[in-house]
């Protein structure tokens, strides 16, 4: 017997408490077939101010995590997504490898980060090397970002941290917003577009921007789902979340 709703693949989600975006985008990007089961990494709405604010805020969730994923292994999924972003780049590739085979040998299942996605989402468009990112962080998380692509062999050009001011007030960020930071780190001479942080609701705004631009705009969210989907060997193409999903 295999669950009724989701006997395609049942996914165990963690995301952070205050985290508003992902499991919305997520279950829009759903294909028949597959659920999504959502596990919360519990975590305070703590003002965000400084640098140092923004490291303990990165330290609460990596604290935190594991008692998610056993929370939500109890529903038996099938595979894990990793629905938060911060950690999984921080302290470069090799402290991402690492954390994802922490991940994979606790849960038991295989584990699609963000930052994984987003370089698997990047080799799909060809021999990029200069891509600007985007991020909800404060400096600290920007350089973070900009190490992980770093190591992973591309330059990047240009990192636009917004400097949100507390883990739940990144979902509050409008599509305006998102639109004027995609056009301010644009320019000819970057290939793609990457936005990190989970709690940014960009999955429609990246899709529109791509389409205009005539470049890749990768958002995580939409990244990392795919990633779930296609490590996992589920082809569908779902529309209207930009070329990833839809060619890929």
């Amino acid at each position: 017997m295999v669950d009724s709703l989701g006997y395609r693949m049942k996914f165990g989600v963690i995301a952070p408490s205050t985290n508003t975006s992902v499991q919305p985008e997520f279950d829009s990007m759903r294909p028949v077939g597959v659920t999504n089961h959502f596990s919360r990494i519990r975590i305070p709405d703590d003002p965000v101010h400084t640098d140092e604010d923004f490291n303990e805020l990165v330290m609460r969730i990596r604290a935190a995590t594991i008692e998610a994923i056993d929370s939500v292994l109890t529903c038996s999924p099938g595979a894990i997504v990793m629905g938060m972003s911060a950690e999984t780049f921080w302290d470069g590739k090799s402290r991402a490898d690492s954390l994802k085979d922490e991940i994979t040998a606790h849960a038991g299942m295989p584990v699609a980060m963000g930052s994984d996605a987003c370089q698997a989402a990047l080799s799909k468009f060809g021999d990029i090397k200069r891509i600007a990112v985007i991020t909800p962080y404060m400096p600290i998380g920007d350089e973070q970002v900009r190490r992980f692509f770093t190591d992973c062999g591309y330059e990047v050009v240009t990192v636009k941290g917004l400097k949100c001011k507390s883990p739940m007030l990144i979902a509050h960020e409008s599509e305006k917003t998102l639109r004027d930071a995609i056009n301010e780190v644009n320019d000819p001479s970057v290939e793609a577009i990457v936005q990190a942080g989970t709690n940014l609701a960009m999955a429609r705004v990246g899709a529109i921007a791509e389409f205009w631009l005539d470049k890749p705009v990768i958002a995580i969210n939409t990244a990392t789902y795919w990633h779930g989907l296609r490590m996992n060997g589920i082809e569908d193409k779902v529309q209207g979340f930009g070329s990833l999903l839809s060619h890929y």
